[in-house]
């Protein structure tokens, strides 16, 4: 017996929606292909980097230029001007930690413009993947797992320049604090990836936002040093609450969560309280990229 197909027929047949319909239908365990393939782009990206190694290598360079040269900087500035038996090269290390991982986040939607640019993307969108969002999560992970690299790094020229090395109880808060600012301000970034017309517009709004929040931010300075105006804004800056928790790890060996960590303008917050606020931030940025994202992928 022989069977007649249309073009119509045939048409919806080879759709990729259709292949991807029959797919998802098939699938024994969502969630195993969801992490297969989140994996599998996230080995692209690891190969890109081993083929490229200069982003990571400027990466970690930058930031220890930062600490040498800043703290030879303020090499003689009067003692107790940052507080008690410290040095500037120690009040600098934790915003160094987190400027080097907020910059390296806010780089994160450039390779997915690019590929938005060069049409990998659309290649992505059309394949007969669980979910798109695994292009999203690959990303992510990337960033993150990049993130951590540097840190380490910087904890470590930090502590040959004599700022000091934390307990592990410490390190593993840094490394906590560090991914939830990497994880709130990359989702951000691939957002606008997925917002904006080309990566012409991603760059300048990278370069318009990267400096200014760094100067509003507790990074070079401590809050009594600025103006009022901009202790407020400093305030507002997650970057800030990401930054003193760790000064303060720095500082004292014998951290809790109940340790006051920042003096913001309105009341003193302590180690719970900045932890909380970043989560929020991470929450916020993840549920406002989820229409654009939807529709983006649907």
């Amino acid at each position: 017996m022989t069977q007649t197909i249309t073009p119509s027929n045939l048409k919806a047949t080879l759709s990729p929606k259709t292949i991807v319909r029959d797919r998802v239908e098939e699938s024994t365990n969502p969630v195993a292909e969801f992490i297969q393939e989140t994996l599998a782009l996230t080995k692209r990206l690891f190969i890109q980097l081993q083929r490229r190694p200069s982003t990571l290598i400027a990466g970690v360079i930058q930031p220890m230029m930062w600490l040498l040269l800043f703290g030879a900087l303020f090499y003689n500035a009067p003692q107790g001007l940052f507080g008690e038996e410290m040095s500037y090269g120690k009040f600098l290390a934790p915003g160094v930690i987190v400027f080097t991982a907020f910059s390296g986040a806010l780089n994160a939607g450039l390779p997915v413009m690019f590929d938005r640019e060069f049409g990998f993307l659309n290649r992505l969108l059309v394949a007969p993947l669980a979910s798109r969002f695994s292009i999203v999560a690959a990303s992510t992970i990337y960033i993150i797992s990049l993130a951590f690299l540097q840190s380490l790094a910087i904890v470590g020229a930090a502590a040959l320049l004599g700022a000091g090395l934390p307990n592990a109880a410490g390190l593993g808060a840094i490394a906590a604090i560090v991914f939830l600012i990497v994880l709130g301000v990359t989702a951000l970034s691939l957002g606008l990836a997925f917002a904006l017309p080309g990566h012409i517009e991603l760059i300048a709004v990278i370069f318009v936002t990267n400096l200014p929040l760094l100067f509003a931010s507790t990074a070079l300075a401590p809050l009594s040093f600025m103006a009022e105006w901009l202790q407020v804004i400093a305030s507002l800056n997650p970057l800030t609450y990401a930054i003193e928790p760790i000064r303060y790890i720095y500082l004292n060996n014998d951290w809790a969560i109940s340790s006051v960590v920042m003096e913001a303008p309105w009341g003193s917050i302590n180690f719970g309280g900045v932890l909380s606020i970043l989560l929020a931030f991470d929450a916020l940025v993840l549920l406002l990229i989820q229409p654009l994202l939807r529709r983006r992928f649907s």
